[in-house]
């Protein structure tokens, strides 16, 4: 058999790509791993020092991601800016029902944490430079065709477009593409008619590292921790569920009536809102793929599944989903199979299936939950809120999902042995 360019192709390094890459390089060092990045990456030039911008976009780590970035090597460089979350409030606006859950009660430093995306993606860089995964960028995936050995990808950089080999391709550049329905994956989309307004906010009050959700009668609002570990602080990350004529109509708001409209939806609970950054916002819409594999290749993060943000569920499902892909490689490549057997794939489908089934069918139930104006069912949550903060089981569950600890993540151990260089080089 022709040796083959690379054993395995990412496409995407954003977070999920480069996280794929950093995992194969610590548990399957011996395979070749070559990421596809659109945007121009210089390895050499990144900064020395990282001063966090106050419109910095961010992510809710669960407890459970802090665990696999641990077993990566990665957390003692990324918790220098994630601010941790030690306490959650969850409340329906206009109603008495809420619950809180709080670390200390599951003896953890956190439930979560909220970390700058462009520090994650830089910590993610600094490590990779030890590594030997190789990097196309700027270039792009635009192709593939099976083979018996594996696949080929055609990869365009400029106007030029050349084409490797390699046993799999695995999709890591989220749902908006085009390259997932390129390649033949069937996808559903149920649109909820809202829209995500993302901004970092500033309070009187100290957030007290709470995370607020907070479900209205036009969608769910989050507050979560953010800006300086201080326990004084008093920035929090916003993020606001709207139609598309209040967004418009928000969009269209002075700095100060954004505020004074969001005091108006959110509360006093921090006390008054003093500032609001710059407004990034995008739709909601629900993305599943039923069968996200296929001979050769393999779905994703987002390209896999697109949540709603309301429990933050989104990267730490895609994470764990990593996990469980990197440990059937590992088995793989330990066995002398190719990773992008269909057998290889099926298993890391069927593993993570339920995971995401779960997560999927859990924040997609709280947003027809709680998106229900209806009297009986507006009693019926405040029933349920307070039982989640009276009923110490039914806690303990909803505090292990909000953790993101409920699903499977894979443990570093010995690497896989390369057996296979002979077979590669025949």
């Amino acid at each position: 058999m022709a040796r083959l360019d690379t054993d395995l192709i990412i496409a995407g390094g954003g977070l999920a790509g480069a996280t794929l890459a950093l995992a194969l390089s610590r548990m399957v060092p011996s395979l070749r791993v070559t990421v596809v990045e659109a945007f121009p990456l210089s390895l050499d030039a990144l900064p020395e020092s990282y001063q966090p911008s106050y419109d910095a976009r961010s992510t809710a780590l669960a407890w459970g991601s802090r665990l696999i970035f641990e077993e990566l090597g990665l957390w003692s460089r990324l918790s220098a800016h994630a601010t941790p979350i030690e306490h959650i409030h969850v409340s329906d606006r206009g109603r008495f029902g809420a619950t809180r859950l709080h670390a200390a009660e599951h003896d953890q430093a956190a439930l979560g944490y909220v970390a700058y995306n462009r520090w994650m993606g830089l910590c993610l860089m600094r490590e990779l430079l030890d590594t030997r995964v190789r990097w196309e960028a700027p270039a792009e995936v635009v192709g593939m065709m099976p083979l018996p050995e594996g696949v080929r990808v055609s990869v365009k950089s400029g106007e030029h477009t050349r084409e490797l080999t390699a046993q799999c391709l695995v999709v890591a550049d989220g749902g908006r593409s085009g390259l997932r329905e390129e390649l033949g994956f069937r996808t559903r989309v149920h649109d909820y008619g809202q829209n995500a307004l993302i901004a970092n906010v500033s309070t009187t009050e100290s957030h007290g590292f709470t995370a607020f959700e907070r479900f209205t009668d036009a969608g769910p609002m989050a507050l979560l921790p953010h800006g300086s570990p201080s326990r004084a602080a008093h920035q929090s990350a916003l993020v606001w569920t709207l139609t598309d004529d209040a967004l418009e109509d928000i969009l269209s708001l002075s700095d100060e009536d954004k505020c004074r409209r969001l005091q108006e939806r959110f509360g006093w609970r921090l006390g008054r809102f003093t500032r609001i950054g710059t407004c990034n916002h995008y739709p909601l819409k629900l993305t599943t793929v039923d069968e996200p594999v296929m001979p050769g290749v393999a779905l994703v993060g987002n390209a896999a599944h697109a949540l709603h943000p309301v429990a933050g569920q989104g990267f730490n499902l895609a994470l764990r989903g990593l996990m469980t892909l990197v440990e059937q490689f590992r088995l793989a490549e330990a066995q002398g199979a190719s990773i992008g057997d269909l057998a290889v794939l099926k298993r890391y489908q069927a593993l993570h299936q339920q995971d995401w089934q779960q997560t999927v069918r859990f924040s997609d139930s709280l947003i027809r939950l709680f998106g229900e104006s209806l009297p009986p069912l507006a009693a019926a949550r405040d029933a349920g809120l307070v039982g989640l903060d009276l009923l110490p089981g039914a806690k303990r569950w909803f505090a292990r999902k909000a953790m993101g600890i409920g699903g499977r993540r894979a443990v570093i151990d010995h690497p896989a042995p390369a057996n296979r260089e002979s077979a590669k080089n025949e």
